[in-house]
């Protein structure tokens, strides 16, 4: 990673903090799957900042890239304890060994530097070559829930970051040759996703949903809805829809849960709504003046729209890649 003068102050912290915090969001985004999962792990690395000798940090950037990433391991973790299936995290994680399947040990191995991976570690096969991003996008949406916290992280910081194998190698507390393995297990996952295709049938989908909402097709929404999918919005959202509901913005709330609940939200609404791509994902965004004030964030079950989250947090919009 890039050296940097090692800040002094925390005047000089909060500066160079905010300068990293678009880096730092875009890791947690794409490894936790969750804006609001992401910003939370944002503020922690702030918390853990402040708390740190900052006089000890010589390279800050490298310094939140660790925190921010170790940060995002503990929550999926915590995500698994809660859920009660630790299977994914010991069999994914856990099983990857401290040196290559060749058998030779770390550093000793294939092109040094090639392809981002780092001294000593084999990048040569297809197995370890990036995806292109936006691919790598779709289809790390599509599967996320199927990864270990060390695989998602070695391959988001390794296909997305170019961050160098002997860079990861410490965050994910592995070898260099382990954090490769880590990534190419994850990549050879991701492979198997068709992301033109899940891209096409998603863009299909939301296109369908905001084509029923504004067309007042409540049987046609009820379609594309799964029965016990949930509308979840933050205190912006709301606000902004309260304020524009004469003027047909949704009538959304904090949480709606039920296919005829959340049909009745958008029902003869959204006009101002259309299709957007966030990093090449089909997402939906209330378009004014040309600015995307809120974004439709919607995750798919057979076919059906599950869920949707719903975001107007300045902060949060600011961080997201949004094109139309």
């Amino acid at each position: 990673m890039p050296s940097e003068t090692s800040p002094q102050t925390l005047a000089e912290v909060a500066d160079q903090f905010s300068s990293h915090r678009p880096k730092m969001f875009a890791i947690a985004h794409r490894t936790l799957g969750s804006p609001w999962a992401a910003d939370d792990a944002v503020q922690e690395a702030w918390i853990r900042l402040q708390r740190a000798d900052i006089s000890a940090i010589d390279n800050l950037e490298a310094w939140l890239t660790t925190v921010i990433s170790r940060v995002c391991i503990d929550a999926l973790r915590r995500d698994a304890a809660r859920r009660e299936d630790l299977h994914w995290e010991a069999s994914d994680d856990d099983a990857v060994p401290d040196h290559d399947s060749t058998g030779e040990a770390p550093g000793t191995a294939g092109t040094p530097g090639g392809g981002g991976g780092g001294s000593g570690v084999r990048t040569d096969r297809p197995e370890d070559s990036a995806l292109l991003r936006d691919d790598l996008t779709v289809a790390l949406h599509v599967i996320l829930d199927t990864l270990g916290p060390l695989e998602r992280l070695a391959l988001v910081l390794h296909d997305i970051f170019a961050l160098s194998y002997d860079d990861i190698a410490p965050i994910v507390d592995r070898s260099p040759v382990a954090a490769r393995q880590l990534a190419s297990r994850a990549r050879a996952r991701l492979r198997k996703v068709d992301a033109e295709e899940v891209r096409h049938r998603q863009e299909t989908a939301i296109t369908s949903f905001l084509e029923a909402a504004r067309g007042g097709d409540f049987g046609g929404l009820l379609q594309l809805l799964d029965p016990e999918i949930e509308v979840r919005s933050d205190p912006a959202a709301v606000s902004l829809a309260e304020a524009g509901a004469e003027f047909g913005a949704p009538l959304i709330r904090p949480e709606v849960v039920g296919r005829d609940a959340v049909a009745r939200v958008f029902n003869g609404r959204a006009k101002a709504t259309e299709l957007v791509c966030i990093d090449g994902v089909p997402a939906a965004a209330y378009i004014s003046d040309g600015v995307a004030r809120a974004l439709y964030l919607f995750h798919f079950a057979d076919g059906r729209v599950a869920s949707v989250d719903v975001i107007a947090d300045e902060n949060i919009l600011g961080n997201l890649p949004i094109t139309r």
